[in-house]
């Protein structure tokens, strides 16, 4: 019987071979993170120590600062050094705790195991999980307590766990879900408990046949929880895309999971929302994919957020001297980095290092009119014709086209016989409009 998938998508090399059989190995406790205050979507949070002061492993150090927001805690024990300007991996620049490690990696004494979590209310839950400082392990980072609080009027039937991860080269999901599946399991129970929902589906691509069997194991005793394998295509893992092949349900234009009934986590949020509800612990470290052909050893590492860059590919054996380019996540949708003095975010799903071949990027050509990038849009959009209208600023007509619809895929760009830059034109193009927006109020 043929897997269900959706329309369009792309096959990118998967580079996964270089880390889904490396199990998750812990970072030796760096001397120093920095741990910005910005690492999700919304308001950032705001600082609540001060130079010189004492913090201790999951302390909170900064609170929310509205309801699109999230806490932020210390991944090590030591002395407050500053808050400074650090160098930030999405926004460029950004103001971050600095914490000099005392080497004792000494915890708060709050984080204890309560044998009887899956008794709580939700309301207890949801705080817990707010209260964590959890954001989307997926990349999104957009507050979990806020998307677990859909309005009374969107009914939600079912929850979905991503564990697609169709990223080329990331390995931290399926690790994850080898390493920690009755966690994962656990986690979605939780998300099911406060949402009041009977359906669970953990989502798979069948390239990792090792952690569907894993969680198919995990799942026996759920009747309402299944896993759903889906064929290899890019981006299998988008959540508009997942609740299509899953379910068979549009997300209208401009509409979220929640209008279609649907709530989609990633396996690693779920994960922290175990510990946060079982064990009061707070998101302080997240696994992160260190990978390329430029790693000397390429590894899955769990790793305090805040920690540098150059710390963690120091643990899997530096760069190589052919390398050409570093990409925080994967070479689809990632972002490029100057050096490797960025700390890791909540959102740090991948450091990627490519060698200088790898990192040529071709000249533009014309747009010859062939459709490939109509073909392959997951969202049904017409790429090249955002793009020329982004050129020449017509804002209005790329709207009416529904560029904000575009998920930045960048299978369009993928696919181009042209090597037109069509993702970042229309990124470009929804980042004027919103702009736009926000001077009209």
């Amino acid at each position: 019987m043929a897997k269900k998938t959706f329309v369009g998508g792309v096959h990118p090399y998967e580079g996964k071979e270089f880390t889904e059989k490396k199990a998750i190995e812990k970072l030796p406790l760096p001397q120093r993170v920095a741990i910005p205050l910005q690492q999700h979507i919304g308001a950032p949070a705001k600082a609540l120590v001060e130079k010189g002061q004492e913090v201790k492993a999951g302390e909170k150090i900064a609170e929310a600062s509205g309801f699109v927001s999230v806490p932020i805690h210390s991944s090590i024990s030591g002395k407050v050094k500053g808050i400074e300007k650090v160098n930030h991996p999405v926004s460029g620049r950004g103001e971050a705790i600095v914490i000099e490690s005392d080497g004792e990696d000494n915890w708060v004494e709050t984080i204890r195991f309560e044998e009887n979590y899956l008794e709580l209310d939700s309301k207890e839950m949801l705080e817990r999980i707010k209260d964590a400082g959890i954001a989307g392990l997926g990349g999104a980072t957009f507050p979990t307590h806020v998307k677990l609080s859909p309005p009374p009027d969107k009914k939600i039937d079912t929850v979905i766990l991503n564990g697609a991860e169709c990223e080329p080269y990331l390995t931290a999901d399926h690790r994850l879900m080898l390493e920690h599946a009755d966690d994962i399991v656990a986690g979605l129970r939780i998300i099911m408990k406060i949402l009041n929902v009977q359906q669970g589906i953990i989502g798979i691509e069948d390239n990792k046949p090792d952690a569907i069997e894993v969680m198919r194991k995990a799942v026996k005793d759920f009747n309402n929880i299944q896993v759903y394998v889906f064929p290899v295509k890019y981006p299998q893992g988008a959540e508009k895309q997942m609740i299509k092949a899953a379910l068979n349900r549009e997300v209208p234009s401009g509409g979220l999971p929640m209008d279609v009934g649907v709530v989609v986590q990633n396996v690693g949020t779920a994960k922290a929302m175990y510990e946060a509800v079982a064990y009061h612990k707070p998101l302080t470290h997240r696994v992160v994919t260190v990978t390329g052909a430029a790693v000397n050893e390429p590894k899955n590492v769990l790793v305090p957020i805040g920690t540098m860059f150059e710390d963690v590919v120091a643990f899997c054996g530096g760069m190589k001297e052919s390398a050409g380019k570093i990409v925080m996540g994967g070479p689809m949708m990632g972002l490029a980095q100057p050096n490797l003095q960025v700390p890791v975010v909540k959102g740090t799903s991948g450091i990627l290092i490519l060698e200088e071949h790898e990192a040529h990027v071709p000249a533009e050509d014309p747009c010859i009119a062939c459709g490939r990038c109509v073909e392959v849009c997951p969202m049904h959009l017409l790429p090249t014709t955002l793009q020329i209208l982004v050129e020449h600023e017509n804002y209005t007509e790329a709207e009416r086209l529904h560029i904000m619809d575009c998920i930045e895929c960048g299978s369009c760009s993928y696919i181009c016989p042209s090597n037109r830059r069509l993702v970042q034109g229309i990124r470009l193009g929804k980042r004027k409009i919103l702009e736009a927006r926000r001077k009209a109020g």
